[in-house]
């Protein structure tokens, strides 16, 4: 069983057990919390699935936060103009919040 998950504007295959590194939920959320996500816009249970207009009612999707703050890998923002000696060098790092999906319940 899965189902296509919309958290924060990014959509994401949520399947039990597995993990999911989604953007910061802020400083709300505690390591150990239950959250649940309701915006299911696709559900598959063992071959029935049901596409939601826009969401499938009664969906959802039941996270547990391990880690609540989670740095990405370092991005690199080079800008230069070539012949005029302007050059600028700036690294980016964004936050994510790790998720333990539990359970998906359709």
């Amino acid at each position: 069983m899965y189902a296509i998950v919309e958290i924060q504007g990014q959509q994401f295959k949520a399947e039990a057990d597995k993990f999911l590194y989604v953007h910061y939920l802020g400083e709300a959320v505690k390591e150990g919390d239950k959250v649940e996500f309701d915006r299911v816009l696709l559900a598959d249970a063992d071959g029935t699935v049901k596409v939601g207009a826009p969401t499938v009612d009664g969906a959802k999707v039941v996270c547990e936060v391990l880690t609540p703050l989670v740095k990405g890998e370092k991005v690199i923002v080079f800008k230069k103009k070539r012949r005029k000696g302007y050059r600028r060098k700036n690294g980016h790092r964004q936050y994510f919040t790790k998720v333990l999906i539990k359970e998906v319940v359709a």
